[in-house]
């Protein structure tokens, strides 16, 4: 089965497309074509071992129109436009031309049709020559032939209404230009007509005749019809490229040329030459060229054309880097690894593309009445002049007048732009909030969802563990952190790596450890200055003789709350704890809330053990969890739910979450996760936040709601206005529809169901008080608990107690402070890992000393340090000092250029050389 898309001319309405999605549909091979009026695309699925691309744009012809094959390699393809508005600017362009042209001769025109009804009614004077000219019986001819050669111009600059719309007339698939025609062509005939009588009447002296049809011409109608419908499709077609500005805007974002190294030289060359491995050059204030991997320099990159967010991303080697995104800082070299069509931002435009110009099944009902509308509503025209002629007694004029009012009243137009510009709107709103609708037929599903499924790792959760406490027993915690990063440093389990990360994203140097053994299940082993240590669970500790009683409230109530604790002991006791856990998103539990809020059920569907399970659920008061369930049985859970009469909707991340979201009602991928769950759902959260799942959620309601009224508006306008152009009301209330009045109501009721659609570029995607800032850091619930006891000299009364109390309360991270004056000491919480050298420091600075144990002697050092100008200088050689291991005090001179350090160990001279080069200076001396 292939899927190829088409672009189609000629269409002006509803009518149009049906007949054209139904001439394909029937062809034999075809298993689904679906027709868009607002883009002029088809899309279809067909197979090609039956019939050909050829085959289907004949099928078109023969329907009266003409396609062309947009996207594909064959030869008779025409090319891809450079803009999703490009068709729109040339149609907007010739629009405004023809129009101004009508409008100049429909002045003149309008003028000495009405010219005696201005004097009349708004007591305008009228030139003596106009009323020598075209007033009394006697300048009959000259004032309705002036009118003729007059609309003349205006007929031949909209004449397109009168060759498509009789064509199709005469191929028995009439649409809103057959309307547009014959009501304008009447009114011009008759007008013809009518000088044939003025000439008859004044030939034989018959000056009643002459008077009847000189005041009952249509020449005016004939060309305020095609003028007014023209005024409406100029601010219909204007309102519509609007609808393409997220998807243009997307194509606009990608470069258009690279700086390439190729056998040592640098060029530029066109993005569509590149091929993988080329190594590229992007310079600070360039976009990247294709998606890669940075192999050299570091930056920071604006991903908010991709993602949504604003803030920067640092970038260094190793890292990522997504088509399209802006390097705001360093110059960068990367190497190509997905360029083209398979780049993200491609990708992403394929989506869009795609999504805004497929048919919603609510569009189904509107099609289908607009297929039989045209054909209708010509009845309708006859049968009211016949009745009006025949059976009521009016006159041929007045008969007439009625029948051409209900031709170009009715409006296909509205039925048929209700649909496909709200779909239009809503797809390019997620794109620009990150979210990616794979078709209409999703955006519609969306609103009906009553049960949300969501998979744990990666969706609910960050996807990785990280460290939530630090729980120091026989050291501090500064003493402990370097001992677990290095125990875990050989290891290659991913809380080993949680450990590792958490120290170095810390600034914390691991320590050395020697004859490292790995104890598959439980931990590991290493000796540290040849003394044994040992790092991993309860088991572990137990086989070894170190006794776990005194924690093992601690054990379990970390278990309980969903964390993993690793056990750090000597060979006799353990000296302390860290905690790890894969920790909630900072959104999800936001978005959870969100959904139940919205009347919507959350499960969470989880592989993962039923204690941590429930330790989310209770975190998250999720309302229903399903844990421990296999990958292969994911989907039973969902057609389980939709066997109730659930309409599902599944987010997942995994290769195991494919099945269930390709059995959801709903798929919702999250954008991080593998390009196979990605291609089986029918939505992807770029930005891997839950509440963007709530966004697509309250996004289709928007449209749904936004086409239902459209669809109502357009109904209704119909309803109404038809009976009332028939004159059902003149008998009893003398209200009669000049076709003029008809033709203007046609025009703007599908302007006004544009605008209406429009509205929903103005759908706010955020969230009151709800931070949506990534993060690795821990949620409230989850931060990181560090305890650590210092022991300060100096203190000998309340007042000392007090100051020592708020000094160290105003530390960055300290949660909590208790001093304790009797026994000299203070006990501190923190969130986070704070140096010895920071209380130190603030216990200084309050007046105090911080007494180091013996076995923490501090160590002397000067530096002497090249390239500092300023105080500026001063401050960053300081702060990059006091942040090293081991440092307690740090004070830089300026005018000597050296630096007092003052540490609790020895520290190499490699290592200051690397942080005062690291800061940006230069270090030329070192004494002890």
């Amino acid at each position: 089965m292939k899927h190829e898309k088409f672009e189609v001319t000629g269409m002006t309405c509803s009518a149009c497309s049906s007949r054209v999605e139904k001439a394909v549909s029937q062809l034999p091979g075809i298993n689904k074509a679906s027709v868009n009026l607002l883009t002029n695309s088809m899309q279809v699925d067909f197979d090609d071992s039956v019939l050909s691309e050829q085959d289907i744009i004949n099928a078109v012809i023969k329907a009266g129109y003409e396609a062309f094959v947009t996207a594909s390699s064959t030869a008779q393809a025409r090319p891809v436009k450079n803009s999703a508005s490009s068709g729109a600017a040339a149609a907007v362009t010739a629009m405004k031309k023809r129009l101004i042209w009508s409008v100049i001769f429909l002045i003149p025109t309008m003028y000495i049709a009405s010219h005696n009804m201005f004097k009349a009614v708004f007591g305008l004077p009228v030139p003596e020559y106009i009323v020598s000219l075209f007033d009394g019986p006697q300048n009959a001819i000259t004032y309705a032939f002036a009118q003729f050669i007059l609309i003349l111009p205006i007929l031949y600059l909209n004449r397109h209404y009168y060759i498509n719309g009789f064509k199709s007339l005469f191929q028995g698939a009439p649409n809103m230009d057959s309307l547009v025609g014959l009501g304008s062509a009447a009114s011009a005939f008759f007008g013809i007509f009518a000088i044939f009588r003025i000439g008859w009447g004044l030939g034989y002296g018959n000056m009643l005749l002459v008077e009847t049809y000189s005041t009952n011409l249509y020449f005016e109608s004939a060309g305020m019809i095609v003028t007014l419908i023209t005024v409406g499709k100029y601010m219909e077609t204007r309102a519509k490229g609007k609808t393409s500005e997220a998807l243009e805007k997307l194509i606009n974002l990608a470069p258009k040329n690279a700086t390439v190294i190729r056998n040592d030289i640098e060029s530029i060359i066109p993005v569509s030459e590149l091929v993988i491995g080329d190594e590229i050059i992007v310079r600070p204030g360039e976009s990247i060229p294709a998606d890669g991997i940075v192999s050299k320099g570091t930056t920071s990159i604006d991903e908010s054309a991709i993602t949504g967010e604003s803030i920067p991303v640092d970038k260094q080697p190793g890292d990522t880097v997504t088509a399209a995104t802006l390097n705001k800082a360093g110059a960068i070299h990367m190497t190509a690894k997905r360029i083209g069509a398979d780049t993200t931002i491609s990708q992403i435009i394929h989506l869009v593309d795609e999504a805004s110009s497929s048919k919603a099944p609510i569009a189904k009902t509107a099609d289908k009445i607009a297929g039989i509308f045209v054909p209708v509503v010509i009845t309708i025209a006859l049968i009211t002049t016949a009745i009006w002629y025949f059976f009521m007694g009016a006159d041929p004029e007045f008969s007439f007048s009625l029948g051409i009012s209900v031709l170009v009243i009715s409006c296909p137009c509205a039925l048929g732009l209700a649909t496909p510009v709200a779909i239009m709107v809503g797809t390019g709103k997620g794109a620009e909030n990150g979210i990616l609708i794979k078709s209409g037929e999703a955006l519609e599903q969306a609103h009906v969802i009553d049960t949300v499924v969501m998979d744990k790792t990666g969706t609910i959760t960050e996807g990785k563990p990280v460290v939530t406490d630090i729980i120091p027993l026989g050291m501090t915690a500064d003493k402990l952190l370097p001992i677990a990063a290095g125990l875990e440093s050989k290891s290659e389990h991913p809380l080993a790596t949680a450990v590792v990360d958490y120290a170095k994203d810390k600034g914390i140097s691991p320590v050395q450890i020697s004859n490292f053994s790995a104890i598959f299940g439980k931990g590991v082993r290493a000796n540290i200055n040849g003394e044994p240590w040992y790092a991993g669970n309860a088991r572990l500790m137990t086989e070894n003789n170190i006794s776990v009683t005194t924690v093992e409230k601690k054990l379990n109530h970390l278990a309980d709350d969903g964390k993993t604790p690793l056990l750090f002991a000597t060979k006799n006791t353990v000296q302390g704890i860290i905690a790890v856990a894969d920790i909630e998103k900072p959104t999800s539990s936001q978005a959870i809330d969100l959904f139940k809020k919205m009347g919507i059920n959350v499960i969470m569907l989880t592989g993962d053990n039923t204690r941590t399970a429930k330790a989310i659920q209770k975190r998250l008061h999720i309302p229903q969890i399903i844990a421990e369930v296999l990958p292969q049985d994911k989907e039973k859970y969902i057609a389980k739910l939709q066997a109730e009469g659930h309409q599902v909707a599944m987010i997942g991340d995994g290769i195991n979450d494919a099945p269930a979201l390709m059995k959801a009602d709903l798929g919702i991928a999250i954008g991080a996760g593998t390009d196979v769950a990605i291609e089986s759902a029918d939505a992807v959260l770029i930005k891997n936040d839950l509440l963007d799942a709530v966004t697509a959620v309250r996004l289709s309601k928007a449209v749904i709601k936004n086409i239902k009224e459209n669809l109502f508006w357009a109904f209704i306008y119909n309803i109404i206005g038809i009976p009332l152009a028939a004159g059902l009301l003149y008998p009893a209330f003398g209200i009669k529809l000049n076709p003029v009045i008809g033709a203007a109501a046609m025009s703007m009721s599908s302007f006004c169901v544009v605008m209406n659609a429009l509205r929903l570029r103005f759908f706010n995607a955020t969230y009151p008080n709800v931070s949506r800032e990534t993060s690795t850091e821990p949620n409230e619930s989850e931060k990181t608990t560090i305890h650590t006891c210092l022991t300060i000299d100096g203190m000998t009364c309340a007042h000392c107690q007090k100051q020592v109390h708020d000094a160290l309360s105003v530390i960055p991270g300290v949660t909590a402070v208790t001093v304790d004056l009797k026994g000299k000491s203070a006990r501190i919480e923190s969130n986070q890992a704070i140096r010895t050298s920071v209380f130190a420091q603030a216990i200084t600075d309050a007046g105090y000393t911080l007494i180091i144990p013996k076995e923490e002697k501090q160590m002397e050092t000067t530096l002497k340090i090249e390239g500092m100008m300023c105080n500026h200088c001063k401050k960053h050689v300081e702060e990059a000092l006091s942040a090293m291991d081991g440092v307690t005090s740090v004070k830089v001179d300026l005018e000597t250029k050296s630096a007092d350090v003052k540490a609790i160990r020895e520290i190499s001279i490699d290592e200051f050389t690397k942080v005062i080069a690291d800061a940006g200076y230069e270090l030329v001396n070192i004494h002890n």
